[in-house]
């Protein structure tokens, strides 16, 4: 017995005199790189948005030559008084918005339905429609404006809100996005509600769409960030104030000998924050649900 306690405690390191031999972690190179990489690269995200910042908090219309003369001052926040206090910069910012708010909602429910069918349905010609919704990924909006402004006109649609959300309520992008998404899901779920007599709609807002709900944000955010910075087609379907979006009302600002630089940057920080503050609020559900896409596909 005292040899085999010997031989147990031979191979168990006593506490008195006991030194670690454990190594500090070595820096690599290649991380050091890549962390400097990804600064530079935020670094140079950041810079525009610090240069309007203090653009836009400037008294006088600055000299934009260079960046450093611009922290010199003086700073105020008349250009935002002056910003906030006309009429018309809140009826942009409304618009944009119901504009903005009605285009997401409409991409979430029609694009998950179609892509529900795509990715689920059996229907003639499936390849085919398929094969369009990518074609029309590869068509520039520019190519399609000439006739789609013909056909607003002949709706009568010109200083409407239809003209602005009706376009824009499907879009190939969101229908390629969710058929992706869905046709990675199991179908087991499906099959089990089909047995408990559940039928296709409420399959499609009880059970998928609570599960795409990640891509659902990520879609979401995608289309209201697109929607409220759009300009070609809000600047050629209103006219009149009382319909422009934000986009298109701060073009004012763009004189023809000069521009207002103070004014112009100050509406386009207050422009910016919607879209800040969705993604700092969704900044979790939006990871999420790219990763699964990553994962998934």
């Amino acid at each position: 017995m005292a040899s085999t306690d010997r031989a147990l405690g031979a191979g168990i390191p006593r506490s008195r005199g006991f030194t670690s031999t454990v190594r500090p972690a070595r820096v690599r190179p290649a991380r050091v790189l890549l962390h400097a990489a990804l600064l530079l690269v935020l670094l140079g995200m950041i810079f525009p948005l610090a240069w309007m910042i203090v653009i836009s908090l400037r008294e006088s219309n600055p000299d934009l030559s260079s960046f450093l003369p611009l922290l010199a001052g003086p700073f105020s926040l008349h250009n935002y008084s002056d910003v906030l206090s006309l009429n018309s910069f809140g009826i942009y910012f409304l618009n944009s918005m119901i504009v903005a708010a009605a285009v997401t909602i409409g991409n979430v429910v029609f694009c998950t339905m179609v892509g529900y069918a795509l990715a689920r349905r059996r229907m003639p010609m499936k390849r085919f429609w398929t094969f369009t919704v990518l074609a029309m990924l590869m068509v520039p909006p520019q190519v399609v404006m000439i006739p789609l402004y013909r056909l607003i006109v002949a709706f009568h649609w010109i200083d409407t809100y239809w003209a602005l959300i009706v376009p824009s309520l499907v879009t190939p992008f969101g229908i390629f996005l969710m058929r992706q998404y869905i046709e990675n899901l199991p179908s087991e779920i499906e099959d089990a509600a089909r047995i408990d007599g559940a039928g296709d709609w409420r399959i499609l807002f009880r059970i998928i769409m609570p599960l795409s709900r990640p891509m659902l944000i990520v879609l979401a955010v995608y289309q209201f960030m697109t929607t409220w910075n759009t300009f070609l087609y809000p600047f050629l379907f209103a006219n009149k104030d009382s319909r422009r979006t934000l986009t298109v009302g701060l073009a004012s600002y763009l004189g023809n000998q000069s521009i207002d630089w103070g004014h112009l940057m100050a509406g386009a920080s207050v422009s910016a924050l919607p879209v800040i503050i969705l993604f700092i609020v969704f900044q979790k559900q939006i990871i999420q649900g790219m990763t699964a896409g990553a994962v998934k596909g």
